[in-house]
């Protein structure tokens, strides 16, 4: 990554890309770059270099702070809204510090301090008072990205609350303070931006990508009825197969599936990383292929998306909008996403961390998992492929931890405390937790879900004053 860095700052400033100086502190014109890139065709800012290409690097004990009032400012809607997630990394370039942000392109018009903000050769512009310029900015966005796609004839009833509030249990469960735990549920889709008006057209109601994240099953396979997820094992039967799930469901339960098939068959080792705690190599790894193939996929492709294992590789295609055409190189790809707002709301519940986070972590583990690194194919189908030897594969079958329960101690399944929050509506008992997720170790279920809830204030107990009780039960805080 530093060597492209040093070619962006040796070609100089253009339509993608921004240097600032950043020496008297964080640039307040960041945020209008932000947003013109955001609204135009996305773009790279490096912080600490000049306008003539001078790297004047970054005073190392402003980093933390710098990336700390970005990160806040960018998450903040009275300065950036809709709200983004973007990641701010710092890089040494000839000896001196940088801060490298990547800007996707937005599915939706952005604002800075409500003003709106295109990008051309000149830099930012506010184009705040030009309605022409506006209303095609909006109907660009809205025939880009199919996730915005409004449907006005959709109502509350033709979604799964349900699902809305499983989402915002979650939310909640990553963060107590999270807005959307006072939202009512139309509040919470608004606020995710999965009600939108179209300003050419006047039009305005659910989008797409709610009906993906949230319709109940019969009106997704109504709108989209080529869309699907087969999940198939051919190991054996060749000619046909194993086992087979075919997936037709939101997005939020077609990644419990997706995860459900691959622990089924795949073998789940545990390491120990830097810090002591252990990881599911395995999880790690497909969690991100699961939300990949979910978050980035081109819905409106007639293509199906398949998680194929085999003997010697597993395959995964997606149907895809192609934005590299052709092999993707980890170590000097920029990332981008097909569908920001289902990606935003897959953030917030833990399914996914900043852009370009998933191709990094899947590399990090593939090798030691499967002996190989991954190939990604970006064209008309996104592909994925992990080859590996039968050898391999029974060498990370006997790795795993036997004695431990597969469903225990999974650091992937993000909604683990949010099952067990579910379950004790009703006052329950640490065993009957425990039996209902399949659990056997008491001290390490403690540890990792029931203490982390109490201390949370999700979790209450019935007899507080006597915290070892024989006849203790925990019940969920409403």
């Amino acid at each position: 990554m530093q060597e492209r860095i040093k070619k962006l700052i040796e070609k100089g400033e253009k339509v993608n890309v921004e240097f600032k100086k950043a020496q008297g502190g964080l640039p307040l014109s960041v945020y209008e770059t932000v947003c013109s890139f955001l609204n135009t065709k996305g773009g790279e800012i490096i912080l600490g270099v000049d306008d003539d290409r001078n790297i004047a690097g970054i005073n190392a004990k402003n980093i933390e702070t710098f990336k700390k009032n970005f990160t806040s400012e960018i998450n903040n809607p009275q300065k950036i809204n809709p709200t983004v997630y973007l990641n701010i990394e710092d890089y040494e370039i000839d000896g001196k510090t940088i801060l490298y942000i990547n800007v996707p392109e937005g599915s939706q018009v952005y604002k800075c301090d409500n003003k709106i903000y295109l990008r051309n050769h000149e830099g930012d512009y506010n184009i705040s008072n030009n309605q022409n310029l506006i209303a095609g900015l909006f109907a660009r966005k809205s025939s880009t990205y199919s996730e915005n796609q409004i449907f006005p004839y959709i109502t509350m009833d033709d979604l799964n609350q349900s699902v809305i509030e499983k989402v915002r249990k979650m939310a909640v469960l990553r963060n107590k303070n999270h807005s959307w735990a006072q939202m009512d549920n139309l509040e919470l889709l608004k606020s995710a931006s999965l009600y939108l008006k179209d300003y050419s057209s006047k039009k305005e109601g659910f989008t797409l990508a709610c009906v993906l994240l949230f319709g109940k099953d019969l009106l997704i396979q109504n709108i989209l009825p080529h869309y699907r997820t087969d999940l198939i094992l051919r190991t054996q039967n060749v000619d046909r197969y194993d086992d087979r799930d075919t997936v037709q469901t939101n997005l939020i339960d077609s990644y419990d599936r997706i995860m459900a098939f691959v622990e089924k068959h795949l073998p789940s080792p545990f390491k120990e990383d830097e810090k002591g705690v252990r990881i599911d190599i395995r999880n790690a790894i497909f969690s991100e292929l699961a939300v990949n193939s979910l978050m980035h996929r081109e819905f409106m492709a007639h293509d199906f998306a398949r998680f194929i294992i085999e003997k010697d590789k597993i395959v995964i295609e997606n149907g895809n909008k192609p934005f590299v055409c052709g092999n993707i190189k980890p170590d000097d790809f920029r990332p981008y996403t097909k569908n920001p707002t289902i990606a935003k709301v897959f953030k917030e519940i833990g399914y996914a961390e900043e852009l370009g986070s998933g191709i990094r972590n899947i590399m990090k583990y593939s090798k030691e998992y499967f002996g190989n690194d991954p190939d990604f194919i970006d064209e008309t189908l996104f592909v994925t492929t992990l080859k590996y030897s039968a050898d391999k594969l029974k060498e990370q079958d006997r790795g795993q931890d036997r004695g431990q329960d597969r469903g225990q101690d999974r650091g992937q399944d993000r909604g683990q405390d949010e099952l067990i929050l579910d379950f004790c509506k009703t006052p329950k008992s640490l065993k009957e937790i425990m039996d209902y997720r399949g659990y056997k170790k008491t001290d390490k279920f403690r540890a990792n879900h029931i203490n982390p809830l109490l201390e949370q204030g999700l979790l209450k107990q019935t007899i507080p004053d006597k915290p070892t009780s024989k006849n203790q039960k925990y019940v969920s805080v409403k």
